[in-house]
């Protein structure tokens, strides 16, 4: 019974669409079908308007994001004006720290457009990992990933070079000359 259950969710188009879309997330590479399908019951979805802040500088880290439909900015208080660090879209993701703990966000995200963002509560991950050993250790090691590469980025920021966020943090498609300090939470 259970397996008939499973196949007529994976059959509803809205829910293969973001089993398609989270095979794109580079955070969750290596995972099968079925693992993914274990973590998008997992995922809320909610919409945000134009210019709508999903979470302030500051603010602690409690969720994992990602892009479903529309833009998302991350934005970093710089010397009194705001910075734009990154552009986002369908696939892209951010506040990936939050999986690990609950420290301030370093910079703010705003939709740029009508967003459906998938959001992944820290404490619900907490549970998926707890009984699936092989989930924990696949995105925990692409999440070392992404955090080698904000320290390479940040490196190479140091040493007055010009550099990209790292390739973790998604679909990116705009991003100022002079990202933030530190990784975007």
């Amino acid at each position: 019974m259970a397996n008939f259950q499973w196949r007529d969710w994976v059959t509803d188009l809205e829910q293969l669409r973001r089993l398609h879309l989270l095979e794109k997330v580079s955070l969750f590479a290596g995972l099968s079908r079925r693992q993914l399908g274990k973590l998008l019951v997992k995922l809320f979805e909610k919409e945000y308007d134009p210019g709508e802040t999903i979470f302030l500088e500051g603010e602690p880290g409690k969720a994992l994001f990602i892009v479903l439909d529309g833009r998302v900015s991350i934005v970093h208080a710089g010397h009194g004006a705001e910075e734009r660090v990154a552009t986002l879209a369908p696939g892209g993701y951010f506040g990936e720290l939050a999986l690990i703990d609950d420290l301030p966000r370093s910079a703010s995200a705003r939709a740029d457009e009508h967003s459906a963002l998938l959001i992944l509560y820290k404490s619900h991950f907490d549970d998926l990992i707890e009984g699936h050993s092989t989930i924990a250790i696949q995105v925990m090691g692409n999440l070392l990933k992404t955090l080698a590469g904000y320290v390479r980025a940040a490196h190479t920021r140091s040493a007055g070079l010009p550099a990209a966020l790292p390739p973790g943090t998604g679909a990116v498609l705009e991003q100022s000359e002079k990202p933030s300090e530190g990784p975007q939470r």
